[in-house]
């Protein structure tokens, strides 16, 4: 199914560059496609679960779903994300 995720911290093309590296690299995630115009990813996945492991995965690194907290740590995450996205 294909599905769209609404993030926030999205600020550059680094930041693109890790989301679709790790949440290509999960299972039954599939086509991952970063918008950062609009903070937006899209992707095709198996099942919900699946899913649901793609917005945990984006959470973890920094780019929780609109609606989701915040914190200033999950933004550091993101900051780190974005370099390490940068460098590669």
């Amino acid at each position: 199914m294909k599905a769209t995720i609404n993030i926030q911290n999205l600020k550059c093309d680094g930041c693109g560059s890790t989301i679709a590296k790790k949440l290509n690299g999960l299972h039954g995630i599939s086509n991952v496609s970063v918008f950062l115009e609009k903070s937006q990813v899209t992707l095709d996945c198996e099942s919900d679960l699946n899913l649901l492991d793609a917005k945990e995965t984006l959470k973890k690194i920094g780019y929780p779903e609109i609606g989701e907290d915040n914190s200033l740590g999950t933004k550091a995450k993101s900051y780190v994300s974005c370099a390490m996205g940068k460098m590669s």
